[in-house]
């Protein structure tokens, strides 16, 4: 696209030209994380009600049941059907629709072409078409829940045979088939988006922006694009399989297996194929997810420290490094698989590598704001969050990641600490802090701040309450996915300790729609904007208009001379990228 005045005439929009079918980077972003938020809103919800049958397995839902209906609750109890498919749909939904959807969806759209300087996407029609494959997935999902024989149940991992057998539970039927078709549609979005992306940074800076001068949230976003570019179509093959063997007699997973009694004719497939493939994708999605809440929680902790992000070059390596290791590292979802000992040890060492670069910019984050002089916003703070989430739940991935331990510690609630505290609870925190701080940037207006506090001060304490306990349940054995512990002698001294952290579930998720409320009301009524750079950042987005035009920018895009990251220099609290280098200083950003 030119870089002169033409690109911003351009023809008269309609309302489904400019709100639905829209082309606008800026509107995609705001479809995507709208659709994110009701998906987050659906997620949690399915969660309240599962943990209301683990901490209060003999209460009475009667209620539920008028509003849910007698498949999910019978007879005043949430059924074992309706529990397993509770846990999967929110599984899926959240790691999938939310944090890779609704994450990258949002600030890729946003900020691309805002930081490196375009007026739009390279091809604005397949950003387009990425958001409705998105939204379509959507749809064929939340339908899923509404069939008469129920959502898929067989775990947000769909292993075989589960997965791959109609009679293998009544949520193996139509409701896998749905499930299977949203997924599908899902990889497409990615697959449309991702390449979008790579190809706009790549291709569309502008004058002077060179690839060392690009801000961070741009090289997270890239190095994600380039993640889910490689690792998404070998699950969508994973899944045309496992169609294949739901449908078409096919037996690439299936093999000796038993059905009431009768023996069926499938020989010769391995469910642990299907484990390779998923987790060829699964481990490489853990980074989907973290990377670009890394990218703007560098940003966020740099703008507010007022000072320049430490060890820039390293940052960008870690996560290059990160990028090669995502690939190196899934069979260690599988130790207890039966692998061979010796493989094991391989990627022992290749999943303890992958704790180096993460150690890099731990170390890089903490010493942008040590000393920093430091406000509060309310990104800030979940920006901060992220850091301590980052840490605690990292650590415990170093037990994970030893075979021998994992052998114990394999399918327990360890596990589901670790995993929710690392990736699901601290990329929600890189979310919060990048909407709380590019909303002005998104509207034109301001969050309330004190609804921000609120939000996140019970949110950081509510999120350890939840699943720092679950790790001593899971160093006790106590395993994941079971649908009633009180039978269990063994696990029944969890009885109190699981009601409290169900009723902390839910004043958590109660909190979230205080944040929803801030943000909508915001939309409408917050404080209104009266400069376009109002946390005095360096970025290019700050440049353009506050009231978003048509191609960013009203006349030329600025040209680049620096570095994104010029705070507290030569006595100047900052220096804005489209500012030339003086006679007397050295270009950080080479």
């Amino acid at each position: 696209m030119s870089h002169n005045l033409d690109a911003t005439h351009h023809h008269e929009e309609t309302f489904i030209t400019k709100y639905i079918f829209s082309q606008d980077h800026k509107m995609i972003s705001k479809q995507f994380l709208i659709t994110g938020m009701v998906w987050a809103v659906i997620g949690g919800i399915l969660s309240v009600i599962f943990r209301l049958q683990l901490g209060y397995p003999d209460a009475n839902y009667a209620w539920l049941e008028n509003i849910l209906g007698k498949w999910w609750v019978e007879g005043g109890h949430i059924t074992a059907q309706a529990y397993y498919a509770l846990v999967t749909i929110h599984g899926t939904v959240l790691v999938f629709f939310v944090l890779t959807g609704g994450l990258s969806g949002t600030f890729a759209n946003l900020l691309i072409p805002f930081q490196i300087g375009a007026r739009d996407m390279a091809s604005p029609f397949m950003n387009m078409l990425s958001y409705w494959f998105f939204f379509v997935a959507s749809i064929v999902m939340l339908a899923s829940l509404f069939i008469q024989t129920g959502p898929f149940s067989g775990g947000w991992t769909a292993y075989p045979p589960l997965s791959a057998l109609h009679q293998a539970s009544p949520g193996s039927g139509v409701g896998m088939d749905y499930w299977i078709t949203a997924m599908a549609l899902f990889i497409v979005s990615s697959l449309l988006g991702g390449l979008n992306y790579i190809v706009t940074i790549l291709n569309m800076r502008t004058k002077g922006l060179s690839m060392t001068r690009l801000p961070l949230p741009m090289w997270a976003i890239l190095f994600t694009a380039i993640l889910g570019v490689l690792s998404f179509p070998v699950l969508l093959s994973g899944c045309i399989l496992l169609i294949f063997d739901r449908h078409f007699g096919t037996s690439f997973y299936l093999s000796d297996i038993f059905v009431a009694g009768t023996a069926l004719p499938n020989e010769g497939g391995s469910a642990i194929l299907f484990q390779h493939l998923f987790w060829f994708l699964g481990h490489p999605e853990v980074y989907i997810i973290i990377l670009p809440a890394m990218g703007l929680v560098s940003e966020v902790l740099a703008v507010n420290a007022r000072k320049p992000i430490f060890g820039y070059l390293a940052m960008v390596v870690s996560m290059f490094a990160i990028l090669l290791l995502a690939f190196l590292v899934w069979a260690h979802h599988m130790f207890v698989t039966g692998l061979n000992p010796f493989l094991g040890s391989i990627f022992v060492l290749l999943t303890l590598l992958i704790a180096v670069p993460s150690a890099v910019k731990v170390f890089n984050w903490l010493t942008t704001i040590w000393r920093g002089s430091i406000h509060f916003t309310p990104a800030m703070l979940f920006a901060i969050g992220f850091v301590s989430l980052f840490i605690s739940g990292g650590l415990t991935g170093i037990w994970l990641g030893n075979s021998s331990l994992d052998i114990h510690l394999h399918d327990t609630y360890f596990v589901i600490a670790h995993f929710h505290i690392v990736m699901a609870v601290s990329a929600m925190f890189g979310m919060f802090a990048g909407i709380y701080h590019w909303f002005p940037k998104m509207y034109g207006r301001y969050m309330n701040n004190t609804l921000g506090y609120i939000h996140f001060w019970v949110t950081i304490i509510g999120a350890y309450l939840i699943f720092w306990p679950m790790h001593y349940q899971g160093l006790a054995g106590m395993p994941r996915r079971y649908y009633d512990y009180s039978t269990w002698e063994s696990f029944k001294q969890f009885a109190d300790l699981n009601r409290f952290i169900s009723t902390v579930a839910a004043v958590v998720f109660l909190t979230q729609l205080i944040f929803i409320f801030n943000f909508f009301y915001s939309v409408i009524f917050g404080r209104v904007l009266k400069t376009p750079n109002p946390w005095k950042a360096n970025t290019l987005e700050w440049t353009t208009p506050i009231h978003g035009i048509h191609g960013n920018w009203p006349g030329e895009i600025p040209e680049v001379y620096r570095w994104p990251y010029d705070y507290s220099k030569g006595g100047r609290d900052y220096i804005p990228q489209t500012e030339p280098i003086g006679p007397n200083e050295i270009d950080d950003g080479h």
